[in-house]
């Protein structure tokens, strides 16, 4: 549940922080006064669209923080989310808007606002004037309707919306194939050349990576030869300029001067075996020069092949089971132009069976709506004949139009009601106020109770439209609700405020010669007087607080 709002800097807030109990919260405070500020903060927090409008003139930012206690569901839920839940199960949620962007946190985690509309679902109900008028939407009763039914409905909704994707995959395939002769033999053209190609080509998947591994080698192997060819000519005796040439020759002019001076000789003797050295190097270096192999032609040959190789994966992947499989491909799409007629008529039968199959599932779908649409129906009439529709008709319809299924299955339904005796039942948005949608939504919602695991109902002003004894009887359903459910709602009627384990006051003043809107919890004594200005008492007199005491008492009473 919701355990506590904290909001700062937001429109007229200044700072508030609300602390809500389980059961009923009642929220109340004269026309103007901010409270849809309030529920608007929550919706914040949960990934609302935000502008700079939003924050509070001169502040720098707004802050919105939630605070829930969770269910096992719920906690498993957003761990699904890959989100972090505290070992308390407790969850904030917090949002902060500047003039240039909101930051979305989630006990601590930033996320973006989608990720915050996601939890919201899982985290709280919020009824206001535009979830009753979502009523009159025909995708709203199929929604209620296969709620009700429950699980059976959601699986098979999952196997048609299956079924649905591959049936049209096909169509969209037979919609491909609309093209006439001339296109079709263009085509096939280009497919029998691309398929030739790769066959001229006799790929080996063996050779996929040996080809370039082979050039490459040979490609080295002219370098080596080039680099040793060089080294032996430098080091050799036969060509001019050569190291050789040039320490024998300083050899022959050093042994001259070994007639004339004796201490020459060791320097005569270091040169001979420099001599002798270089010879046997440069003897070593012919050897290897030898054993280098290198086969113009083969080269050339395995450079051609290289850039066959290399313009196949250019043009239909990166390896041999790439170029491969696009020439499978190609082939059995030249199978389906030359087979054309016999292709398109296997399509159609394939598309025959599936829709065949997805007609099935939606029929068993349909006879789960049709069986669960009139005991859902007599409990909704029951709830409303509780929320003083006394001489209300529903039914709902299911009708079936077959050529029109979609993954949500072939069924129109509507909701039909008559709320005036002698009158023919019709569609809710013909004959529905809204104080009447206000009630049948609450009706709904105690059917569907038991079903809904979301402990937090938020009510906005559901009392839009009605006075007197409905007033009280909407009270009394709302008290029943929140036995279980935790229950926030804006009121204006003393009845529904009756109710509240918790009644908090939204009120408008100046603080600092700037106005704010405050909310505070009301002592019981408060409490009462507030329902007394509620019940429209310009002055509060004995009579009148006695009345709202008198309310309060039975509403206890009603509660149990």
């Amino acid at each position: 549940m919701l355990e506590s709002l904290h909001v700062k800097n937001l429109a007229l807030i200044d700072e508030q922080e609300v602390t809500f109990s389980s059961g009923m919260n009642i929220l109340t405070g004269e026309t103007g006064a901010g409270k849809s500020v309030i529920i608007g903060s929550i919706n914040l927090a949960l990934g609302a669209k935000a502008g700079k409008d939003y924050i509070r003139t001169g502040a720098d930012y707004a802050l919105v923080e939630l605070v829930f206690s969770l269910n096992e569901r719920q906690c498993a839920i957003i761990r699904e989310m890959e989100l972090t839940v505290e070992e308390d199960n407790t969850l904030i949620l917090q949002r902060k808007i500047t003039s240039g962007r909101s930051i979305c946190r989630v006990n601590g985690e930033s996320v973006s606002a989608g990720q915050l509309k996601n939890l919201a679902g899982c985290l709280l109900d919020m009824y206001g004037q535009h979830e009753h008028q979502s009523l009159l939407k025909p995708s709203a009763s199929r929604k209620m309707l296969d709620d009700y039914i429950g699980e059976k409905a959601a699986a098979l909704k999952e196997q048609i919306k299956e079924r649905l994707a591959d049936y049209r995959k096909v169509l969209e395939e037979l919609d491909e194939q609309q093209s006439d002769k001339a296109v079709r033999e263009r085509e096939a053209k280009l497919l029998e050349f691309e398929i030739n190609e790769i066959e001229a080509a006799g790929l080996n998947p063996a050779e996929d990576e040996q080809v370039e591994k082979n050039y490459r080698r040979m490609v080295n192997a002219r370098k080596m030869k080039e680099v040793v060819y060089a080294v032996h000519s430098l080091t050799g005796y036969e060509t001019e300029g050569s190291a050789g040439l040039a320490v024998d020759h300083a050899l022959r002019e050093l042994k001259t001067l070994g007639k004339f001076d004796a201490e020459s000789e060791p320097l005569i003797a270091q040169l001979t075996d420099i001599d002798d050295l270089l010879n046997d190097f440069n003897r070593s270096m012919a050897q290897y020069k030898d054993s280098l192999e290198f086969d113009e032609e083969e080269f050339v040959q395995l450079e051609e092949r290289l850039n066959v190789l290399n313009h196949l994966r250019d043009k239909y992947g990166s390896s041999f089971e790439d170029i491969l499989n696009s020439q499978k491909e190609k082939q059995q799409e030249l199978d389906k132009l030359n087979n054309f007629e016999e292709y398109r008529e296997k399509l159609k039968q394939k598309a025959d069976a599936q829709k065949e199959e997805i007609l099935g599932l939606c029929e068993k779908l349909s006879v789960f709506r049709k069986k669960a649409a009139v005991p859902l129906a007599k409990k909704l009439k029951a709830a409303m004949v509780d929320l003083n529709f006394l001489d209300v008709e529903f039914t709902i319809s299911v009708t079936d139009e077959k050529e029109e299924f979609s993954s949500d299955g072939y069924n129109k339904i509507e909701f039909l009601i008559s709320t005036n005796p002698g009158e023919a039942v019709k569609p809710m948005w013909q004959i529905a106020s809204g104080g009447e949608l206000s009630r049948i939504m609450l009706a709904f919602k105690t059917v569907f109770a038991d079903k809904d695991e979301t402990d937090t109902l938020i009510f906005d002003e559901i009392d839009t439209g009605i006075s007197g004894k409905t007033a009280w009887k909407v009270a009394e359903k709302l008290g029943k609700l929140s036995r279980n459910h935790q229950i926030i709602c804006i009121t204006h009627l003393a009845q529904i405020a009756s109710m509240a384990e918790r009644h908090f006051l939204i009120e408008k003043g100046v603080k600092n010669e700037r106005t704010v809107t405050g909310i505070r919890e009301l002592a019981e004594e408060e409490a009462l007087r507030e329902m007394a200005r509620l019940l429209g008492s310009g002055e509060l007199t004995p009579a009148v607080l006695g009345n709202a005491k008198e309310m309060k008492e039975t509403a206890r009473k009603v509660k149990g």
